[in-house]
């Protein structure tokens, strides 16, 4: 069963699916939000395959090893943070006490991962973009860890499945920690990149930044690197503020499985379209705007959040 959970469900084959999912998705209501047709359903697998099936190659400069490695540590780093998250039950594949600290950093992996392929490319627009993204990483990742954590410091379980027995036992974390589940998407915005935070690669000024000299079989699992954490990110999110597979109602055995994990998927896609809109509403920002923004805001917002939550628990609320 361990082997079927890492290679099947939950693990890469499934997050795979899902993640090239959500990139049409995303890709499609973005379109229509800004009142063009989009893309067919199978574009990105086409896109994937296509870009399989070309050469991949690598710079004369490059460090070649580091060069080669770096899409596929990003790939394993997001399913491994994906396998801890409870799906279909309360429980995940391997729970233990801390693993949302592990997954949350299993998630920021691909940024430094970013840094590194956009430095050791030796490419100038590689290199800037790197300096750009390492940057960005200072400034929505204090707002994005003290929103991810506020369930945990607030009820004092360190486990996502722990969380999850919470808010099945009490209610959504959402209605008591608003403002950490609007920190934790707009810092999660940050984390994949996305417009208005795509400045590492902003392909109007520095090419695609560390996607620069990426091709083939390397640039597509890149790209799946960034899927595959929208998906995990937005089903983070999903169980820590929104219950993850909790619904009203008691469906026994594998029928309340499936109908949670169906509600489960429901609410990522709620979280997806949140991040969509996002996308689809605002024009890049410059990266010091995005550091104050995180600092000067989101950190506050997320600190402000967690006092009052720890005052509710206090006063028997929580």
């Amino acid at each position: 069963m361990s082997i079927f959970y890492l290679i099947v469900f939950p693990g890469f084959v499934s997050l795979f699916l899902f993640s090239l999912l959500c990139e049409y998705i995303d890709r499609k209501v973005t379109a229509r939000l800004q009142s063009r047709v989009g893309p067919p359903f199978y574009q990105p697998w086409a896109d994937f395959i296509k870009l399989m099936s070309k050469e991949s190659l690598v710079p004369t400069m490059a460090d070649r090893k580091i060069f080669t490695a770096i899409p596929v540590f990003g790939v394993a780093a997001v399913v491994t943070a994906f396998i801890y998250i409870p799906l279909w039950s309360t429980r995940s594949p391997f729970p233990f006490t801390g693993d949302i600290v592990v997954v949350i950093y299993l998630l920021s992996l691909p940024t430094l991962l970013l840094f590194l392929a956009g430095w050791h490319s030796t490419n100038v627009f590689g290199t800037i973009g790197a300096t750009r993204g390492i940057t960005q990483l200072f400034g929505y990742e204090v707002p994005f860890l003290l929103a991810l954590l506020s369930p945990a410091l607030v009820t004092g379980i360190w486990s996502l499945s722990g969380i999850l027995n919470y808010q099945v036992e009490h209610t959504w974390f959402i209605a008591y920690l608003p403002l950490s589940f609007i920190v934790a998407i707009i810092s999660l915005a940050g984390k994949l990149e996305r417009i208005p935070f795509d400045i590492p690669h902003a392909a109007q000024e520095i090419t695609g930044g560390p996607f620069t000299e990426y091709s083939g079989a390397r640039l597509a699992l890149m790209h799946l690197m960034l899927d595959m954490e929208l998906f995990a990110g937005s089903a983070l999110i999903a169980a820590l503020f929104l219950g993850g597979f909790d619904y009203i109602g008691v469906i026994p055995g594998l029928a309340g499985s499936v109908v949670g994990f169906v509600l489960f998927l429901i609410k990522t896609l709620i979280v997806l379209f949140i991040l969509i809109c996002i996308k689809a509403a605002f024009a890049r920002i410059k990266i010091d705007q995005l550091i104050s923004m995180s600092l000067k805001w989101l950190a506050p917002m997320a600190l402000i959040q967690l006092l009052i939550a720890v005052g509710l628990k206090f006063a028997g609320v929580l």
